[in-house]
């Protein structure tokens, strides 16, 4: 298990640019074990490649990433491999196979890393399904689902690798205002009843709020504010106040 007292992610100095692009210049966090981080900003600040580096699917090109306890920044697919098995991530088009049922998706990693009978597989399976409320489809295939409906099943699927660690890139983005509701309960929900790690990429006000613990804000490639909700509310950087006060307005309307 991770070390309670050391941060299960962290962030030094990290900085990522695509030729002329510096998307992430010298940004710094970390997360605690069990702690739920949310990374908000616009669109194209970042967020979902601090997520890639994590996974180490992009290297930064300066800085450190630290991952269970690990100096990851230059690990190789190979290093990684055992890495993946404690972080899982939930990508924002849930990165289902088509061609698989439901059932099938969620017992895809159980089949590739346990060693476990057909009967086991779908007990594991329906367990998993009914957590995140989506028993009765269990049968259908992706396409026959709701955008929100293939994210809960892209959750249980991340869930069936028992990772330590779940990153959720954009999770309640193009979907109605109720099933944002329904993800962000049941992301909180998850992460209480198995302790989870979690970093939430959103740019949803309420629901960062709903779920973090402390935020980083990303703006112009740095990460201009780290800390509480509560926190961030009082901060009078002009950028972060229009992001609370348009929340704000679509509240009201």
């Amino acid at each position: 298990m991770p070390d309670s007292l050391h941060p299960y992610i962290e962030f030094r100095e990290v900085s990522k640019s695509f030729g002329d692009n510096h998307v992430l210049k010298n940004v710094s966090f970390d997360v605690m074990p069990g702690e739920t981080v949310c990374i908000l900003g616009r669109s194209g600040v970042g967020k979902s490649v601090s997520l890639h580096q994590i996974m180490g699917f992009l290297k930064p090109d300066s800085g450190r990433v630290f991952v269970a306890g690990e100096d990851i920044t230059y690990y190789d697919e190979e290093q990684m491999e055992h890495i993946r098995k404690k972080v899982t991530m939930v990508f924002q088009n849930g990165a289902l196979f088509d061609s698989l049922t439901v059932g099938e998706n969620v017992a895809f990693p159980l089949r590739e890393t346990e060693e476990l009978s057909e009967e086991q597989i779908y007990q594991i399976v329906d367990g998993l399904l009914r957590m995140v409320g989506v028993e009765e489809m269990r049968d259908l295939l992706p396409s026959d689902l709701s955008t929100g409906m293939k994210r809960s099943v892209a959750i249980a699927r991340a869930l069936a690798a028992r990772p330590e660690c779940v990153l959720y890139d954009e999770p309640t983005t193009m979907v109605d205002p109720l099933m944002a509701q329904l993800l962000g309960d049941l992301i909180k929900r998850l992460k209480t009843q198995l302790n989870l790690t979690s970093i939430v990429v959103t740019h949803d006000m309420r629901l960062a709020k709903k779920l973090a613990e402390r935020v980083v804000f990303l703006y112009e490639g740095q990460a201009i504010f780290f800390g509480t909700y509560a926190e961030m509310e009082k901060v009078r950087e002009p950028i972060v106040q229009e992001f609370l006060e348009l929340d704000e307005l679509k509240i009201e309307a």
